[in-house]
C-alpha cells in the first residue's frame, strides 16, 4: 500500500508556527487573569473531595503561573514537525494531519482519531514506537493522525453537517488519497465512535478496529451480566446522569461556552483540566500520570487555534446520534480501561461489534491511556491489532455465534 499508488496534488506539507506577537498575548492574558474566589471544599485533603466543585483554586493557579513563565511551546511545534504534518481539503473543508511511514516493508496503515478534549497530542509519544518498534516481532503501521474538523489546525466547518458519519467518510477519502485504500483504526472518546462508524459503514476498507469504546445498541438489558459488568453498567449510568454537564452544554449551547473558551486561555485551562483530573486513573491530581507539559501541549493548541467553540460543536452535531442499527463485522479489539466514564459490558458490546477477536480489561488506566501510560497503551494496540490481522488473514468460521473466534 504504497502512498504513491494514489497520487494526489491536494496532499501538501504544512508547519505548524505559532506568531511570537500570539504567543506574548497569551502570557499577557495570564498575567492579568481575574480568578474566583477558592471553592468551599478547600480544606478537604488530597482525593476527588478536593476536586468536588471542580479545579481548585490552588492547583490552577500554580499551572497558570507554569504555563506563563516556563511551559515550551516551541519544543511542542519541534515535535509535530517530527511527525510530519500535512494539509488537504475534503468536501470544501480543510484538514490537517500527521502522517508517519513505517521503514517496514511489512507495516500495515493505522488510522488513529482522537476525541474532545484531546487533540493530536494525545498520539505524539506513541507514534515512533508504533512506527518503527524496537521489537522487531511487533506489528509496524503507517501511521495518519488527523485532527478532527473544528480541531487544532483543521479548518472550522462554517456550516452545520460534519457529525461522525461524514467525519468518517472524510477519513476514508484521506486515506485514500495516501494510497490506503485498505486500513485499520483506532480511536477512543469521538474517535472511538468514528472509528466504529468507519467500520460499520465503511469495511470495504476497514480491515479491522481497536477501539475504547463500545457503546452498545439501545435495548440491552442488565439479565445475565456479571456484577462487575453490573457495575460498569451504573458507573456509565451515574456519569451521564451527574458529571456529563460539559456533554449537554456543548450539544445545546456550544456557541455560548465557546466565547469563554476563546476569549479566557485561563477559562479553557480549567474547562479541559477538570476533565484530564476527573477522567484520569489518578486519585488527586492528573499530574500524577500525565506531566503538566503534556496537558499544556493540548490546551495551548486549543489557545492558539482558537478552537474551544469549533471542537465543542462536534457535541451539537453528534450527541446521542450512533445509528441504534449500525453493526460492525470487521475483526474488533476492545479495550476497557478501568477509570474511563464509559465502560460498556462484553454483551452487551458484542450485539453492535459482532467479531470481537481481543477483549482486554487492564488493571489501570484511564480515558486517556496513550498519555497516562504510553508504553502500555502501545503494546494493547500492538496486541489487539495483531489478533485483528491474525483474524483476517485466516478464513472466519462458517458456523458459530457472532464473535465466537476471540481471544481474552
Amino acid at each position: 500500500m504504497n502512498p504513491m499508488n494514489r497520487p494526489n496534488s491536494d496532499v501538501h506539507p504544512f508547519q505548524a508556527h505559532a506568531d511570537d506577537a500570539d504567543l506574548d498575548d497569551l502570557r499577557a492574558r495570564l498575567a492579568a487573569a481575574r480568578l474566583p474566589e477558592a471553592e468551599t471544599v478547600h480544606g478537604a485533603p488530597p482525593g476527588p473531595r478536593r476536586w468536588a466543585q471542580g479545579v481548585p483554586l490552588a492547583d490552577l493557579i500554580d499551572l497558570v503561573d507554569y504555563w506563563r513563565t516556563q511551559y515550551d511551546w516551541r519544543a511542542f511545534e519541534k515535535r509535530l514537525h517530527h511527525a510530519g504534518q500535512f494539509r488537504t481539503t475534503i468536501d470544501g473543508l480543510g484538514i490537517h494531519f500527521l502522517h508517519r511511514r513505517s521503514p517496514r516493508a511489512d507495516a500495515t496503515p493505522l488510522l488513529l482519531t482522537h476525541g474532545w478534549p484531546g487533540s493530536i497530542a494525545e498520539f505524539i509519544d506513541v507514534m515512533d514506537e508504533l512506527a518503527d518498534p524496537k521489537d522487531t516481532d511487533a506489528p509496524a503501521f503507517h501511521l495518519v493522525v488527523p485532527s478532527l474538523p473544528g480541531f487544532g489546525y483543521s479548518d472550522k466547518p462554517s456550516t452545520t453537517g460534519w457529525g461522525t458519519e461524514k467525519i468518517a467518510a472524510a477519513w476514508v477519502e484521506l486515506m485514500a488519497r495516501l494510497g490506503y485504500d485498505r486500513f485499520t483504526a483506532h480511536g477512543g472518546d469521538w474517535g472511538g465512535n468514528i472509528t466504529t462508524v468507519l467500520a460499520g459503514k465503511h469495511p470495504e476498507h476497514v480491515i479491522g478496529v481497536h477501539t475504547l469504546f463500545a457503546q452498545a445498541p439501545p435495548g440491552v438489558t442488565t439479565n445475565g451480566l456479571t456484577e462487575t459488568e453490573r457495575t460498569w453498567a451504573e458507573e456509565t449510568r451515574h456519569f451521564w446522569h451527574h458529571r456529563a454537564a460539559y456533554a449537554k452544554q456543548q450539544a445545546t449551547r456550544p456557541q455560548t461556552i465557546g466565547y469563554a473558551l476563546v476569549d479566557s486561555p485561563v477559562g479553557l485551562l480549567a474547562w479541559i483540566l477538570d476533565k484530564f483530573a476527573e477522567w484520569s486513573d489518578t486519585e488527586d491530581s492528573p499530574f500524577e500520570t500525565i506531566s503538566r507539559d503534556r496537558i499544556l501541549d493540548d490546551v495551548t493548541l486549543y489557545w492558539l487555534t482558537r478552537t474551544g467553540a469549533s471542537a465543542a460543536r462536534i457535541y451539537y452535531e453528534s450527541h446521542n446520534s450512533l445509528d441504534p442499527e449500525l453493526r460492525v463485522d470487521v475483526p474488533a479489539a476492545v479495550t476497557m480501561y478501568p477509570r474511563d466514564i464509559e465502560k460498556t459490558p462484553r454483551p452487551w458490546a458484542e450485539k453492535r461489534y459482532r467479531h470481537i477477536v481481543r477483549w482486554n480489561t487492564p488493571d489501570t488506566g484511564g480515558h486517556f491511556p496513550s498519555l497516562e501510560a504510553p508504553a502500555h497503551f502501545v503494546k494493547d494496540l500492538q496486541e489487539g491489532l495483531t489478533a485483528v490481522l491474525t483474524t483476517h488473514r485466516r478464513p472466519r468460521p462458517a458456523t458459530g455465534t457472532p464473535g465466537s473466534t476471540r481471544t481474552r
